[in-house]
């Protein structure tokens, strides 16, 4: 493919959770094959990762700092600086907030713009502002099949506009940690600690387990929303087993804790794709969802996993029995995935498929 020109990775986002792992895990990746310029927000759990995480000590970042996401000027001129300063032919957004600001960032600028949507959207931006803003993208980059779809129906493409799935891949090595039995069936869910990312079904599915006399433990590890506390207190109030739930807070060593675990329980109501599902797959864990969205993606990808009917309970409990009395054979098939998951996620892989798309 030859060499390609500078580079810029943006991911402006303030918060913590999967698109700014993703987003750091991709620069990192990227950053093996060609010249790439991180752009972060200052002092943010993303700066914090580039400054101290070791895993990303070789990462090349430039931090700004605005106050609003919304047409701001801080934004415009400094990553228009950035990119004239580095030399920088190719842009690779990585969130949503921040595109009218990009948009004049990067105008009149030779660069070749590539949005890669991580997360699923619910209102059309098919108005003439949005047309207008999108009207520079070279290529939209979905990270899975289902996402594309909502890509199309969203996002206004021009007559050029490429639209591509590149699956993620695994940045950082596997756990080194051994595989461990234990006579206390252990439950891992990861993901915040909010509404609508699955944590009430995880922890009531568990009622079938306390119902059945089998011993388990329940570990959540993700950061805290502070307006669901108060839902998840009522929740842990109102079971029996409260004391085999354990809600840890975030984890920078979550692949660590994948091998401490047998189950990786992730009923989420809506993913747009699942980095901790691939996480899971790729440590040889069983891992139990329900089929909605990016997640049957995972299933199409000819992985053992469980997919229980969306949003039913029941289904979820049900399944969930059924592995716990047939543990051992379903850790031996979930232990199958590894080979395969190396291949499917193989950070050469999706650094290739980007490389493509660029200058």
């Amino acid at each position: 493919m030859g060499v390609k020109a500078p580079t810029a990775l943006i991911c402006l986002s303030h918060h913590i959770g999967g698109m700014e792992l993703a987003a750091t895990k991709l620069a990192k990746v990227l950053s093996s094959f060609t010249d790439i310029t991180y752009i972060v927000k200052e002092n943010t759990f993303i700066h914090k990762e580039c400054k101290s995480n070791p895993d990303y000590a070789s990462l090349k970042y430039k931090t700004i700092n605005f106050s609003t996401t919304m047409m701001s000027p801080s934004i415009i001129f400094s990553v228009r600086k950035i990119i004239k300063e580095n030399g920088i032919k190719n842009v690779i957004f990585v969130g949503a907030s921040e595109m009218k600001s990009l948009y004049f960032a990067t105008l009149g600028l030779d660069v070749n713009f590539i949005v890669r949507h991580g997360t699923i959207k619910s209102r059309p931006k098919k108005d003439w502002f949005h047309t207008l803003v999108y009207s520079n993208v070279a290529a939209h980059v979905a990270i899975s099949k289902y996402m594309s779809g909502n890509v199309k129906q969203i996002i206004p493409f021009g007559k050029d506009t490429k639209l591509k799935v590149i699956v993620p891949s695994l940045a950082n090595k596997l756990s080194e940690l051994p595989s461990s039995d234990s006579d206390t069936l252990r439950i891992l869910h990861a993901g915040r600690v909010t509404s609508g990312k699955g944590i009430d079904k995880a922890i009531l599915a568990c009622e079938t387990l306390y119902e059945n006399n089998i011993d388990f433990t329940f570990d959540n590890f993700g950061p805290a929303d502070a307006k669901y506390a108060n839902k998840l207190e009522a929740l842990l109030a109102g079971i029996d087993y409260e004391k085999f739930i354990h809600i840890n807070g975030f984890t920078d060593k979550i692949y660590d804790e994948y091998k401490k675990h047998d189950i990786f329980l992730f009923p989420t109501p809506d993913e747009g794709y699942g980095n901790v599902m691939m996480e899971s797959i790729s440590h040889g864990i069983i891992v139990l969802a329900f089929d909605n969205t990016a997640i049957s993606n995972f299933g199409e990808m000819g992985f053992h996993i469980h997919l229980v009917k969306d949003a039913s309970l029941e289904a979820l409990k049900e399944r969930l029995l059924f592995i716990a009395e047939n543990l051992k054979d379903e850790k031996k098939l979930a232990q199958e995935n590894v080979a395969k998951a190396k291949i499917v996620f193989a950070p050469k892989r999706e650094a290739m498929e980007y490389i493509a798309l660029l200058k």
